[in-house]
This record gives structure tokens, sequence and C-alpha cells, in this order.
């Protein structure tokens, strides 16, 4: 019998980098010119996944929600991972938005990850979904690299990572 191959689809966010892009947008928040004499925060919440971004209207909001794209796309954070809620304009005209981060494969994605797998007729390839991740499984190594570069170019909301292939 033929040794099985396999590797994972998943998808992460390193909180540590997120953690300096925050640390980041802020010391540039505090330099540049347009943001002189302004209250713009940002919190980071470790435990919730998420950074609250604040600022003192509609427009700053925006350029800090700019500066802070750029910081986590120079540390190699996925920007599809990133969930943003909508502006909150409160009383006098502050601005806040949450920005939440997805790790791990919804149950959605993965059945739709899974049904494109199977519907591209991938000869003996076993594909199962385990919990926020799925693994696919085939005798030949070349089926894994080409389903790979089939799902590296499709576009499901969420940053794919390939691991753990053996």
């Amino acid at each position: 019998m033929a040794k099985k191959q396999s590797f994972d689809i998943s998808t992460a966010v390193d909180f540590q980098e997120v953690d300096n892009a925050v640390n980041q947008a802020i010391k540039e928040t505090q330099t540049r010119y347009d943001f002189k004499g302004t209250t713009c925060e940002l919190d980071f919440d470790r435990e919730a996944g998420s950074v609250k971004l604040e600022a003192d209207d509609q427009f700053r909001l925006d350029q800090l929600v700019k500066v802070f794209r750029e910081k986590l796309s120079r540390r190699q954070v996925p920007l599809k991972n990133i969930d943003e809620s909508t502006v909150d304009i409160g009383s006098l005209g502050r601005a806040r938005i949450t920005m939440g981060f997805k790790s791990g494969i919804d149950q959605e994605t993965a059945k739709k990850i899974s049904k494109d797998i199977k519907a591209n007729g991938f000869k003996k390839v076993q594909v199962q979904i385990q919990g926020d991740e799925v693994r696919v499984t085939s005798a030949s190594r070349d089926e894994l690299q080409s389903v790979i570069n089939f799902l590296k170019p499709r576009d499901y909301g969420v940053e794919l990572m390939f691991g753990n292939y053996r």
C-alpha cells in the first residue's frame, strides 16, 4: 500500500506582529503633521483579537486606518483576514471603528474549499474538515502540488496558508 501524503490549509494572524504594527502606527501619528493637536487612539485587545481606532473626525480616522493598514502590510500580516466594523460617529464628531482579525477557517469557507477541490476532479484526493483547518490527502505529491496551485489564485475571503506538508 502506498504511503499517503498530506498537507493542511489554514489561516492565522500573528498577534505579536499586530501589536508591533499598532506601536509603529502610534509613533507615526505622534510625529505626522496632519495629526498634530489631535487625539487619535489605537487600542489593541489581544484577548478579543481586535484593534479599536478612534480619531477626532471621519477624515482623520480614514488617515489612521490607512497608516495602520500600511504598518500591517509591512509586517506581513494578511490584510484579507481583517474584519472591519462600520464607522461609528460619536458625540462631537469623534469617529471610531473596530478591526477584528480572523484566525482559522470557518465552516462555510471550509465547505466551499472542499467543494471546489472535489469539483475540479483531482484523482484520488481526499479532503477532510478538521475544526478550523482543512486536510488534503493523496497518494501522489504531484496531485497535492496541483491542489495547492489550484487554490492559490482563488479568493475565499481569508489568506490561505499551506502547511504541515508531509
